[in-house]
């Protein structure tokens, strides 16, 4: 544990009690009370959760949006400034390096918010690329270690953060951002989430974003809004079906076959574009299903998805959701198996279960569906 980070947050959990555990080379909470109450606090209010883990990757140069547009799946060119896109960064072979988000700065800054564990690895890759198209002039850095960043999703977040900054927040949009004071601090505060609820995702210089946690938690003390750990995280994230990197996608996945369909624009030239769109040509041989299991068993990441006794796929997550009362599972199939209300069976500890495949997301809530990681 000494080896290692902490947040800038990182007293902030010992005082609240949480439980700290290894994530992604940080201590983190994993839960302050327990999984579920946190899981139906961020439905009910709102909850406030520390992801300064996350990494920021700053792309700036007069071709940023022309070099950014070819590193990853989804468009570019056609964002505005305080414009956000959801993507999926490919390698050439049209497997996924990572999903992040993309921010518009200016005509020649780009922002991306990439996944904690993938930080280092999605950094060195894009190093590559550029280092295999220097004709795109921009300068790539590492600003992972200068942000501390918390997101505060829940039906009630617009309203209890607006009583702590002067501007108007019904007017940052859905995937819109902008750079505004909350209780005297500077931020860059988004309309984004990873629990399929509304909210707003805050970065904040170092230290600065302890006073935005505590400002937060403060006004929301009367409407039950508390701090929440990484483990409702998971299962919030997993019942509104939004993809876990390293579960869900990874290497071996294509966008297409995990369902990022939206995310990825096959008429302009980008990393593994050519890959994905032989792909698409021979036809999609599997899909990301989700299904819903009757009983007490819970199907993990791995498992074996059966029909009548042969394996034919995968389980990526599997979870017992909260807010729905249901245990769940997301897995890889054969397209040509997918019909939604058809059963399957997932092996659990040795026994096969009845799986229904189901449509996606489980669980809608105020955001309806926000695709982010």
């Amino acid at each position: 544990m000494s080896e290692l980070k902490r947040t800038p947050l990182y007293e902030e959990h010992k005082k609240w009690g949480g439980t700290i555990v290894p994530f992604a080379g940080y201590e983190m909470p994993l839960v302050y009370t327990t999984m579920i109450d946190e899981h139906m606090v961020v439905r009910d209010s709102a909850g406030l959760f520390d992801v300064s883990h996350m990494g920021e990757l700053e792309i700036t140069g007069t071709d940023a949006i022309a070099f950014t547009n070819y590193l990853i799946a989804n468009r570019v060119t056609d964002m505005q400034d305080g414009d956000i896109k959801y993507s999926p960064l490919c390698y050439e072979d049209g497997g996924e390096v990572d999903d992040l988000l993309a921010y518009r700065m200016s005509a020649e800054k780009m922002f991306l918010v990439v996944n904690a564990s993938n930080v280092d690895k999605d950094f060195a890759h894009i190093l590559s690329i550029h280092k295999s198209k220097p004709e795109f002039k921009v300068s790539i850095k590492n600003h992972s270690d200068l942000f501390g960043q918390v997101a505060f999703q829940g039906p009630l977040a617009e309203e209890i953060l607006q009583t702590l900054t002067k501007e108007d927040l019904s007017e940052i949009k859905v995937f819109k951002f902008k750079e505004i004071e909350i209780q005297g601090i500077k931020t860059i505060t988004s309309r984004t989430g990873y629990t399929g609820e509304d909210g707003f995702e805050i970065l904040a210089i170092g230290d600065d974003i302890i006073s935005v946690w505590d400002a937060i938690l403060k006004a929301g003390q009367n409407k039950n809004v508390k701090p929440c750990g990484l483990g409702c995280r998971d299962t919030l994230r997993f019942e509104a079906c939004l993809w876990l990197y390293g579960n869900d996608i990874d290497a071996t996945t294509n966008p297409l076959e995990a369902g990022q369909t939206f995310a990825v624009k096959l008429d302009k030239e980008f990393v593994g574009q050519k890959a994905i769109l032989k792909a698409k040509e021979k036809g999609i041989g599997r899909k990301l299903a989700g299904f819903s299991l009757e009983g007490k068993m819970i199907p993990r990441h791995g498992m074996d998805i059966l029909k009548n006794g042969t394996k034919i796929g995968y389980v990526t997550s599997g979870s017992f959701c909260p807010k729905i009362n249901k245990i769940s599972a997301l897995g890889y199939i054969p397209t040509e198996m997918y019909l939604e209300g058809s059963t399957l069976q997932i092996s659990i500890r040795g026994k096969e279960q009845p799986a229904v495949i189901v449509p996606k997301p489980f669980y809608k809530g105020s955001a309806g569906r926000s695709d982010r990681r």
